[in-house]
Formats: C-alpha cells, structure tokens, sequence
C-alpha cells in the first residue's frame, strides 16, 4: 500500500519516523494517539509502505503469540523483559482489535488477522495513521540524520531535501528480506552518530548443504525434529520442532530458530555442526534399548519400519542408509550390536552436512544492530545522540518464529511513541 502527501514531506515537524515498517507505524500511532496535533512526519524510502509486513508469514503476517516471554527472544534478557512488559499480548490484541483487526489463534499459539491477509494489517496501521493526521511520506529515502540549526533539533536528509525535527525515530529494520526495502541503511546512519552496531548475522534463515549431500530425495519431506548446534565442541543451542527437508537443504521452525547460533558461530571462524536426532530428549541408551524390545517382540520387522512412528519411512530409510551405511530393509533382529549402534547414533546424533544459510533474502530477520545496552529501555532513546529514538530490528533483539519479532516491533514503537508523547507535552510543542 503507498501514501502521499503534498508536499511529499513538510520542511520541520515534531517527530520524524524514519521508516514505516511495523516498528515505525507503531511508533507514530502511539505518539499522536498521545500527543493530539503533535506534526509526525514517517519517511519511507520505497514507494509501497509496509512491503516486509505484505509478504511476512506466507503473505498472511504472523502479529504476535499467545505467549510472549522474554525468553522467546536473543537479547540482553532483563532489558527485553521490561519492554515486553510495558506491551503484552492482551494489549497488542486489544490494540488491534480498536484497529479493526480481528486477530485468530492457530493451534501453534501464533495470532494472525481473521481476514488471513497481511494486507489487513497493513491498511489498518494506514488508516490510523492518516485519522490522526501522521504524513507519510513515500519515496523518501533518508540519507543522514545531523544536528539542526536550532538548539536541540537534528535534522533528517532525504531524497528531497531535509526536514528537521525535535525527536527522530529511526525504525528502519535489518538485512533480512532487502527485496522489501531493508538494507542495513540504518545502522550505516546511527554508527555515524556514535552508537556500535553489533555485526549483523541472517537469522529465521533455512540452511543449505554442501553440493551433492544425499538428501535431496527428501525434498518436501516434513516430520519433528531435534537439533543441536555445537562449535568447538560446545554445545550453542538444542531445539525442537518440525524440519522441512528441501531440494537445497533444510528447513522449517526448528531449523530457522537453530539457523542464527550456527550463522553466527560459522562467522566467528568456528565450524558449527549441526547434529539431528529424531527421537527428541531420548538419549542414545534409551533409543537403543527401544530396538532391542522391537527386536525381541517383531524380529522380522524392518530397521526402516521400525522407525516409522518417529519418522516417514522414506526420511528413515535414507538417514539409516546414510548415516550408518545399513540396509533400510535389514530386519532388526539381524542388526549386529555394531550396526545397531550405528544406527542409533545415525539416529540421536547425525551431522547434517551444513554449508551456508540461503541467503539474506530468505532470512526472516536478522541477528545483531544497535546493543539495547545504548538505548533507555523505558523510552527507546538513544543513550548517545539526545533525541534519537531506535525501535523494533535496528536493536539486537531477535525473537524466534512464531511472531515474536512482530510483537518487538509493536512493544518497542509503544514504549518509544508513549515516551515521545510526553516529551511533546511537556515541551508544549503539541499536544492536550
């Protein structure tokens, strides 16, 4: 969906937004909402406002969980806890509801519109935004953000020239999905202002295999998994969920909430191996014991239907046949103690052949930004550039899949928006 003003962006106002992704529509929602009159200007660089919420969630946009706890996110914990706070599911659904956003629970927790259609969500943050008489400006691509010539004012250079105003908001998102228009431009223009930004990784990313890994004949195979990602020998992350086996490699849940600890660990120089195992929490003994039981009670049945419970057969055929180089038809009763083993470890533990994530424009979010150590966590401002303002994917804090990254987008425009409100009040810039 695109918006215009004319002029496509005023010369000064209150609060510029840079960005109108979820973060930045959250963030200019809460602040008018608040501060009634107050001149907020969003600038977005592309021509369509909201293209990453358009294609998020299979076109559908997953808004947030039944559950949504700090610990379903990577970040500096206690900060992110006390954001959460200040915005939870019941007033992220409340919130939605008086957009006219009717929100549906799936059995998996994640929340999304009725209407099943992110253009729902979309046009309801437009709607409101343009109600409270929020300019958005499309097509403005912000190139800097400076001082300004009056005390106190910084300055927003864009496509068309500049705008000044008192608090700038920079709600410009990651790397993930650039196609959309985040390109890591953001932390370019903060890093010039004197914040760090923490080297960004892709993350809800599926993971490719090295070139001729035996597994393609899996393609669209679907079944539960455990995966632990280990570095050094150390163990980073063990999760489980459904995993999608591809033409490429893997993917599905499991796979994009383990993707960034071995992205990140690969980018350190380490060489993270990503282990599968199709029993869960069962260890090696006790996996182990449960084939001897199969094989003392059905003795001719075979390694592959043996399995079939936990897994497709044809998923177990291939893991036993390439994991433990076994037979898939071999009755288990005839499996020596050493091939039984074998497979067990096949199993519990086996390398997944791991060579790179797909890419960035496969990756849902992204790992790293702005530490949430140089922001104050009960207004989003910046701890170095007074006036400033960063939400949503410009900090580091991403949250596993399941519509948690959207929650932090709506959270921190909240916290972010409520703060500048006051500030507009107390300055008496605008405002009851």
């Amino acid at each position: 969906m695109s918006a215009h003003a004319a002029p496509p962006c005023p010369p000064a106002a209150d609060v510029a937004v840079v960005g109108a992704g979820a973060a930045g529509l959250a963030t200019a929602i809460f602040a008018a909402e608040a501060a009634p009159g107050a001149r907020i200007v969003v600038l977005e660089g592309a021509a369509k406002i909201g293209a990453k919420m358009l294609v998020s969630g299979g076109g559908r946009c997953n808004v947030t969980n039944a559950v949504v706890t700090a610990a379903d996110f990577n970040g500096v914990r206690p900060i992110v806890r006390n954001v959460l706070a200040a915005f939870g599911v019941d007033a992220t659904i409340a919130w939605f509801t008086s957009l006219g956003v009717e929100l549906k629970r799936e059995e998996t927790g994640k929340l999304f519109p009725a209407a099943n259609t992110a253009t729902a969500v979309v046009q309801a943050l437009v709607a409101r935004c343009l109600v409270l008489g929020v300019t958005l400006a499309t097509g403005c691509r912000v190139a800097a953000v400076g001082r300004g010539d009056a005390p106190g004012m910084l300055r927003v250079h864009h496509a068309h020239g500049a705008l000044d105003a008192s608090r700038v908001v920079m709600a410009t998102g990651g790397r993930s999905l650039p196609k959309t228009g985040s390109d890591g431009a953001g932390w370019e223009i903060v890093a010039r202002l004197g914040h760090t930004v923490t080297a960004p990784h892709q993350a809800l990313v599926p993971l490719v295999f090295t070139a001729g890994a035996p597994f393609a004949a899996l393609a669209g195979i679907s079944h539960p998994a455990e995966l632990a990602t280990f570095a050094h020998g150390k163990l980073l992350d063990r999760r489980a969920g459904s995993l999608l086996w591809t033409h490429a490699g893997v993917s599905g849940p499991v796979v994009l909430d383990a993707s960034r600890h071995w992205v990140i660990a690969a980018a350190a120089g380490a060489r993270p191996e990503l282990r599968l195992s199709l029993f869960g929490d069962e260890d090696f003994a006790a996996v182990d014991r449960r084939l001897l039981a199969l094989a003392r009670e059905r003795p001719k049945l075979s390694l592959a239907r043996a399995l079939a419970a936990s897994v497709p057969e044809r998923a177990a055929a291939t893991l036993v046949r390439v994991g433990a180089a076994l037979e898939p038809a071999t009755p288990i009763a005839r499996l020596t103690r050493e091939e039984r083993r074998r497979a067990v470890h096949a199993l519990t533990a086996l390398p997944l052949p791991v060579e790179r994530p797909r890419g960035w424009n496969y990756a849902e979010v992204t790992a790293g930004g702005v530490p949430l150590a140089e922001i104050d966590q009960r207004t989003m401002a910046s701890r170095v550039v007074p006036g400033l303002h960063l939400v949503g994917e410009m900090l580091d804090c991403d949250g596993r899949i399941g519509g948690f990254n959207f929650h932090w987008a709506w959270a921190t425009g909240h916290v972010a928006g409520r703060a500048i409100a006051r500030w507009l009040r107390a300055a008496g810039c605008k405002g009851d």
